[in-house]
């Protein structure tokens, strides 16, 4: 059986490089220069290939390691939501992988790949708290975007919301995120996210793409998004 290490794992990524398409999704990721060029159902079957094999060792020693591919960080962010493993071991995983990330595309996939968090709601939200209160503008999108795919239940949506009301911080990523969640909290909660909208003290920036945001989803009436565009800051 093949083992993985770094370097055997980035010499089949290149192997899987699309200049055609290393172009359009450098396009999407400005500022991130690591992108060999390979297209997603590709390196899920390479994520696939890996846990096959003795995956766990591959991450101990790779992730301790600086990112060399776009496409690598990928794969580990795949591996940690995906593998099989207790939920105490993945938190230890996760906690070492969230420092990696440097783009919205890593942080918002490994979000969605965490779908343990609605097996463990509690023990998630108790591994979320800490980031709300970094300085790291990927640590503070992945607490946010974690909030958004698994905490809209009527369990933890008001703390949620007084995370995000309290999020503080002025990078474009962390910003979106904000408004992103904020605007599915709305569609899902729409009676305890009114008031922050009403009454909150987010930046204009935050506070007017939220509202739009909403205004774009099928999910909102017509009456609803007509109040909300009343609520936005010029």
């Amino acid at each position: 059986m093949q083992q993985y290490t770094s370097e055997s794992l980035q010499a089949q990524l290149l192997s899987l490089q699309d200049l055609k398409y290393q172009k359009f999704h450098s396009s999407l990721l400005p500022g991130v220069e690591n992108i060999i060029g390979v297209r997603m159902p590709a390196l899920r079957n390479l994520a696939k290939e890996v846990l096959r094999t003795d995956w766990q060792n591959y991450l101990e020693t790779s992730l301790p390691e600086a990112s060399t591919y776009y496409e690598e960080d990928i794969i580990q962010a795949l591996l940690i939501g995906t593998g099989k493993i207790s939920w105490q071991e993945r938190h230890a995983y996760i906690h070492a992988f969230v420092p990696k990330i440097n783009n919205w595309a890593v942080c918002d996939l490994f979000c969605s790949t965490l779908k343990e968090a609605q097996k463990y709601p509690q023990e998630y939200w108790q591994l979320l708290l800490p980031y709300f209160s970094s300085t790291n503008a990927y640590a503070l999108r992945f607490g946010a975007v974690m909030l958004l795919n698994h905490f809209t239940s009527d369990t933890y949506a008001k703390e949620a919301l007084n995370l995000l009301h309290n999020v503080k911080h002025e990078d474009y990523y962390v910003k979106m995120a904000v408004a992103w969640a904020i605007s599915i909290f709305y569609v899902k909660q729409p009676q305890l996210t009114l008031p922050l909208l009403q009454e909150n003290h987010l930046d204009n920036f935050t506070h007017n793409k939220s509202i739009q945001k909403i205004r774009e989803s099928f999910r909102v009436s017509d009456a609803d998004k007509e109040m909300l565009n009343k609520l936005k800051r010029k």
